[in-house]
């Protein structure tokens, strides 16, 4: 069982950065592949980042570039380091894991899940 709790969300304006973390708890985190995704209102979740329990990272177009995935087995974290940030990046945000995901991107994959964290960008 993995439990995982996402911070960092919080209100920026349009140009700025956050940095979100997930903190997971259990004793085999470096085994797991973590994702991010998020969900705007009336809209369906969707893929952010993610990355392999050996650090291979993936984007969505629309974050690649300004957004970076990256975690710290020590500290059983993984975190999204957000730049650029446009107001169509307003969601709640979600972290997500589970071991040898087949394909990254898709959200049914993944077992667990944190109760996510609110990102709002004003224009």
């Amino acid at each position: 069982q993995v439990q995982l709790v996402e911070s960092g969300g919080g209100l920026v304006q349009a140009g700025g950065s956050l940095r979100l973390s997930c903190a997971a708890s259990g004793r085999t985190f470096s085994s797991y592949d973590m994702g991010w995704f998020r969900q705007a209102p009336g809209k369906e979740r969707e893929f952010v980042a993610a990355i392999t329990w050996n650090s291979n990272q993936f984007y969505a177009d629309s974050v690649k570039g300004r957004f970076t995935i990256s975690r710290d087995n020590a500290k059983s974290t993984v975190y999204l380091q957000m730049n650029s940030l446009k107001p169509e990046d307003t969601a709640a945000y979600y972290c997500a894991a589970d071991s040898g995901v087949i394909n990254l991107r898709n959200l049914r994959l993944y077992t667990y899940w944190g109760q996510g964290t609110q990102v709002t960008v004003s224009s």
